[in-house]
């Protein structure tokens, strides 16, 4: 049996897959709760596909197991808003399919070492799709019991509390010598003017009070784009965040009104470059440093759209990151309760379209000093 690290965090990871739904039928695993997600069994068998094409067919020249499933679990090939439509794998035949697969990848390795980008790419895939099942699982009602994980910020919920960061230049971007995406690279120095940033993520009594405060009224608070999607969806409050804890950070949060409660405090969103710095800071020999606080509870919108960096090169594959520059996504960075560690990485960059509210997403304050 083949024995590495990465193998083994594969096996676990596989092991917290599998977990995750155990407690649902295959009834609720193969409907499409929201047009927006998948079914979760198509979630599983794309899990399966996608490894089969990297570590057996890529990696070792092996055909595919399942050529004629290729197309169906493309995620270009096959939009989500399609995939509750079309004939899929069920339950079982998808769970057979990801044991299958892991069987083969263990034995294309035979006790060889495993790619360090291509099966850490792989693991990573899996670990973040899991946090995009868990989307369609809470729009569903069908999260395990005790989850989502939010816990309360510490600190007065009511006021703002800013860290100051001063004028200077920093290495943005993935560091040479670790797995990174190609939307992480190359690491460049930014030059970044003073700012402030908020210590902690707005919390849900906060958010609240702005929309008691005429937060989904006030025209002058939002941009011509988001108060468009307001009125086209009729968006009058935001209904998570009377459900959460006061002190918890609001959660599934757009862009847009996210965009929205910073201009409404005299604020705006935090640019890439600012949330990275504030993020790292704390790394630096800097007696003055500070900390922010909460990372990892919700992801955070910031104020730029998606792009790659000065010099992106696209590996190992366009699709993952460069088709979706210049189309108006956003970037979130940070991760959130449902993110593993492994890929909630001080530079890892997430995205998603300004109107989405499905992703696990808050916001962070930032404004000039």
């Amino acid at each position: 049996m083949t024995a590495h690290p990465t193998v083994d965090a594969m096996r676990a990871t596989r092991e917290r897959t599998l977990r995750l739904v155990a407690h649902l039928a295959a009834a609720e695993l193969e409907r499409q709760v929201d047009p927006i997600m998948s079914p979760l069994v198509w979630d599983l068998a794309h899990i399966a596909a996608y490894e089969d094409l990297w570590l057996v067919h890529r990696f070792s020249g092996e055909p595919l197991l399942r050529p004629d499933l290729a197309a169906r679990y493309d995620a270009f090939e096959t939009p989500r808003a399609v995939r509750g439509e079309i004939e899929i794998l069920d339950t079982a035949g998808a769970l057979a399919y990801l044991r299958a697969v892991r069987s083969r990848t263990l034995e294309v390795l035979d006790g060889g070492a495993p790619d360090p980008v291509v099966h850490e790419m792989v693991l990573r895939h899996e670990l973040q799709h899991t946090e995009t099942m868990r989307q369609a699982m809470e729009l569903g009602g069908l999260l395990p019991p005790g989850e989502p994980a939010l816990r309360p910020l510490g600190g007065d919920g009511d006021a703002t509390e800013w860290l100051t960061v001063p004028a200077g230049r920093f290495k943005m971007g993935a560091p040479a010598g670790v797995f990174s995406y190609d939307n992480e690279r190359p690491a460049h120095d930014v030059a970044v003017a003073a700012f402030r940033i908020a210590r902690r993520p707005v919390t849900n009594g906060t958010w609240l009070r702005f929309a008691e405060g005429g937060g989904y009224e006030r025209r002058e608070w939002w941009s011509d784009e988001g108060w468009a999607w307001k009125e086209d969806y009729d968006i009058t409050h935001h209904p998570s965040v009377a459900a959460g804890h006061p002190d918890a950070p609001a959660c599934h949060v757009s862009w847009f009104e996210a965009d929205a409660f910073a201009r409404a405090h005299g604020a705006r969103l935090p640019t890439e470059a600012e949330w990275e710095r504030a993020a790292t800071w704390d790394q630096e020999d800097d007696a003055t440093r500070g900390a922010l606080d909460g990372v990892g509870q919700v992801w955070e919108w910031t104020a730029d759209q998606f792009a790659g960096y000065p010099g992106f090169a696209a590996h190992p594959y366009p699709e993952y990151s460069e088709v979706f520059f210049g189309d108006g996504y956003r970037v979130l960075r940070g991760g959130s309760w449902a993110t593993h560690p492994r890929v909630a990485t001080p530079t890892f960059r997430n995205w998603d379209l300004p109107r989405r509210r499905q992703i696990f997403a808050g916001v962070r304050l930032a404004d000039g000093t």
